[in-house]
């Protein structure tokens, strides 16, 4: 990536920030079904402060949470959503988060071990005319800012394979929904010492790929 299209992409950043009354905010989201939505308390905050960090902006670095009914959902360019078991919606919060994502917000769904099978189930209800498509290395989430040239890397792996990521597109080509699975990117964001096997390095992975993650629904 050429230094000209580096600067375009941050004056970007900027405007989204400047232009503006509120600072950048990403709730995770709060759902029913036994899964712990609420696990990592310290993944958002440290995303959010090296967000702020590489590019100047004003962001807010709490660990806050939205429900799928909140009116509010479409303030946010982004909703993350983990957790390591079962996951379930009901069609009005199924009906929300769909007109989130096609009013262009980013469901960024990062599997922590467990909700595979669940989160596909309900993406399908959610997007029955819609498809899970992997994404392919090229794909610009991997070069907006931070280069990753084999595609998602692996933070934390849970089965032995390796880390995939997928995607949800509306007919723009525009992508709704991301979802990382045997990735376990937002581990890597928890501060030192949460997960004690996590080196310097593999943080500083998972924080380039949540930056990247942010700034691409901050621009598509």
């Amino acid at each position: 990536m050429g230094k000209f299209k580096y600067v375009l992409i941050l004056a970007a950043a900027f405007l989204c920030t400047a232009l503006s009354s509120e600072a950048i905010r990403v709730p995770r989201l709060k759902y029913s079904g036994g899964g712990d939505w609420y696990n990592g308390k310290t993944e958002i905050p440290n995303l959010m402060k090296r967000f702020r960090d590489d590019f100047k902006v004003d962001v807010d670095d709490i660990d806050m949470n939205i429900s799928a009914i909140s009116a509010d959902l479409l303030l946010y360019p982004m909703i993350f959503i983990t957790g390591h078991g079962r996951i379930v919606f009901t069609d009005l919060e199924r009906s929300n988060l769909r007109k989130y994502a096609e009013a262009g917000g980013l469901l960024y769904i990062d599997d922590d071990c467990g909700m595979d099978k669940f989160i596909r189930s309900e993406l399908k209800k959610i997007f029955p005319d819609r498809e899970l498509m992997p994404l392919p290395a090229d794909f610009p989430l991997f070069s907006i800012y931070y280069v990753f040239e084999k595609g998602i890397p692996q933070i934390h792996m849970h089965e032995e394979k390796p880390p995939e990521a997928f995607g949800i597109f509306d007919d723009n080509g525009n992508l709704m929904v991301l979802y990382t699975f045997n990735a376990n990117i937002s581990d890597g964001w928890d501060s030192k010492g949460v997960h004690s096997e996590d080196t310097e390095e593999i943080r500083e992975t998972a924080l380039r790929m949540g930056v990247n993650i942010l700034l691409y629904s901050l621009l598509y």
